[in-house]
């Protein structure tokens, strides 16, 4: 038998995928032969993405996609799906954070990161099932949670809440949609190298390094690998699973 991590004829959707660990994602997706949507709010980064996935020989196209948004979230997946008669693979990755002690949390900020982080999952993930389950195909869902959602972490209660959440819904929905072969499994990301972490002091940088067993931050190229994995027919028998990326930050 060979493996393969091959998405030649495969159609992917990543939301969030105009930057950071998405664009990575987009970007890794489009090497293993798939054809990307990348999805996000704003559709100037998004189309600078797919171009990028174009001039390495791949195929990609740009699409608005505001995941809180309900009415934005169906006319995209008909977009994908008048374009393209199918979608095999969806990844989960927009998110955003609004962080801050509880007392002074607000009820703004808890509502937009869970409608945005959790809800916006959960809205996404139906529209793909009911065309993964009308066209028979043995689809591929995947879920960007975080570490943070599985040891939590101070002045993130929201972001915690909806990441734990997108954990839980995971797992259950891989239990509702497993015998139709679709696949539903979560990667959950520690420390990643970004704009924000460059920006820190270096005693900062090497707290947050010394709390990780491989010595160092992960990078969005480490994430999207394990996301080409369970997209692939390689995690054919992978499901409601989440992988810990997150070089030891958390063993549970």
């Amino acid at each position: 038998m060979t493996v393969s991590f091959s998405l030649e004829g495969k159609v992917a959707l990543v939301t969030g995928g105009s930057q950071g660990i998405g664009e990575s994602i987009a970007k890794a997706l489009g090497a293993a032969g798939a054809h990307v949507v990348v999805a996000a709010r704003g559709e100037e980064k998004a189309a600078a993405v797919a171009q990028a996935i174009a001039a390495e020989g791949g195929k990609a196209q740009a699409l608005r996609l505001d995941v809180g948004d309900p009415a934005s979230v169906s006319a995209a997946f008909k977009a994908v799906l008048l374009e393209h008669g199918k979608l095999d693979v969806l990844v989960n990755n927009a998110g955003i954070t609004d962080d801050g002690l509880i007392l002074r949390m607000s009820k703004e900020s808890w509502d937009k990161v869970i409608a945005t982080d959790l809800t916006g999952v959960f809205l996404c993930s139906q529209e793909a099932a009911k065309v993964m389950l009308k066209k028979r195909i043995p689809g591929r869902i995947v879920n960007i949670t975080s570490v943070v959602g599985l040891m939590g972490n101070a002045g993130q209660t929201n972001y915690a809440a909806a990441k734990a959440g997108v954990v839980g819904f995971t797992k259950a929905l891989a239990r509702e949609i497993g015998s139709r072969g679709i696949t539903v499994n979560a990667v959950a990301p520690g420390y990643i190298a970004s704009s924000m972490t460059e920006g820190l002091d270096e005693d900062h940088k090497k707290a947050l390094v010394g709390q990780i067993v491989l010595g160092r931050l992960g990078t969005a190229d480490d994430v999207a690998g394990a996301v080409v994995y369970l997209a692939s027919d390689a995690a054919a028998y992978v499901t409601g699973t989440c992988l810990n990326v997150s070089g030891g930050l958390y063993i549970g």
